[in-house]
């Protein structure tokens, strides 16, 4: 079977690339880590942060979308019997008219 994915070190930048070898499109980069002068490696707050607002965001949305959702799987029985009586009423006002004419 053949590889689907390669990973790739840029020679310019030392990025970490993983490509789809089918669509030739890049599907995840790493910027190189910078190390302190003891060799550990530099943690950025900021990527922590931004990584967790969104993941927050996505979370925050998705509960009021999936509370929405269930309200309206609720009320849809009865919202479909008002349509149903709806029609039925109309229907039952057309036929004297049809059969008038």
């Amino acid at each position: 079977m053949a590889q689907k994915q390669i990973e790739v070190t840029c020679p310019c930048c030392a990025t970490h690339l993983v490509v789809d070898v089918l669509t030739q499109t890049v599907l995840k980069h790493a910027q190189p880590r910078q190390l302190d002068e003891t060799g550990k490696e530099i943690l950025d707050e900021s990527r922590w942060d931004q990584a967790r607002d969104k993941v927050k965001g996505r979370l925050d949305g998705g509960d009021d979308k999936f509370d929405s959702a269930l309200s309206r799987e609720k009320s849809r029985s009865r919202d479909l019997d008002e349509l149903f009586k709806k029609a039925q009423d109309k229907l039952a006002g057309r036929e004297p008219d049809a059969g008038g004419e």
